[in-house]
C-alpha cells in the first residue's frame, strides 16, 4: 500500500517505535511503518485494493501455494535492515511455513522466511515505487510485486541486489505478469484482471 511520510521523529530508533504505537493508537485502521528512519502511514484500504488482494491471494492458492510449505498472508510484519527499527507491513506475502519460529521483535518477522511481497497502490504511489523498492531489496526479498492502479500497470522486481533489483519488468492489460518458479510455484497473474479489480467503480452524483 503506498505510504506518506510522517517524518523521522527521533533519531532513536526505540522512540521511533513509540511514535508509532502512539500514531497507531490515535489513528485506528491505519498502517503506520518506518522506513529509513522515517515514520510513514497509510491510508485506510479502499474496497478495489481489498478486492485487487483477493485476486492475488486465489490465483496463488490455485497454483498450490498456501500449503505445507508455505503461507499466503496479509499485514505481516517484516523486519528491515535498513534501520535500527526499520519495519514494513506489506499489503501480502508470500511465506515460508515455519515462519512463526523466526520472529524477530514487534510482531514482525525475519526477512529470510519472505518469498515474495506485493503491494496494491493507493494515493502516493511513489513510495512503492522507490522508497519500498530499496527497503526490500536490502532485505533481499526474492520478489517484489506491485500493482500500480495509477497507470494500470503490474511491476515483477527479482533478484535484489544492493538498494536496487537487477531486473525490473513491467506489465500492461492484456499482458502476463509471469512471478519466478522460485517462489514455489509457476504463477502467471493476469494484469488486466488485477487492474480491473484493483479499479474503483465511477460515482455518479446522487439526483
Amino acid at each position: 500500500m503506498s505510504t506518506a511520510g510522517v517524518g523521522p521523529l527521533t533519531d532513536d530508533g526505540r522512540e521511533l517505535l513509540a511514535a508509532a504505537d502512539r500514531l497507531s493508537d490515535l489513528h485506528p485502521g491505519y498502517r503506520f511503518e518506518i522506513i529509513g528512519g522515517v515514520v510513514t502511514v497509510a491510508p485506510l484500504r479502499d474496497g478495489p485494493h481489498a478486492n485487487a488482494l483477493t485476486t492475488v491471494m486465489i490465483a496463488l492458492f490455485e497454483a498450490g501455494l498456501g500449503d505445507e510449505e508455505t503461507e499466503v498472508l496479509q499485514g505481516i510484519g517484516l523486519w528491515l535492515p535498513g534501520g535500527p527499527e526499520d519495519y514494513a507491513i506489506p499489503d501480502l506475502a508470500l511465506v515460508d511455513a515455519d515462519f512463526d519460529d523466526h520472529l524477530i521483535e514487534y510482531n514482525c518477522y525475519d526477512p529470510a522466511v519472505f518469498r515474495l511481497v506485493l503491494e496494491v497502490t493507493s494515493s502516493n504511489y511513489n513510495l512503492d515505487l522507490r522508497h519500498k523498492v530499496a527497503a526490500y531489496a536490502e532485505a533481499k526479498i526474492p520478489v517484489y510485486v506491485i500493482l500500480d492502479r495509477k497507470h494500470d500497470r503490474v511491476h515483477v522486481l527479482t533478484e535484489p541486489l544492493g538498494s536496487s533489483y537487477d531486473r525490473h519488468e513491467v506489465y500492461a492489460p492484456g499482458q502476463q505478469a509471469p512471478l519466478p518458479a522460485s517462489i514455489g510455484a509457476e504463477v502467471s497473474l493476469d494484469v488486466a484482471e488485477l487492474i480491473q479489480a484493483g479499479r474503483a467503480k465511477p460515482r455518479t452524483p446522487d439526483a
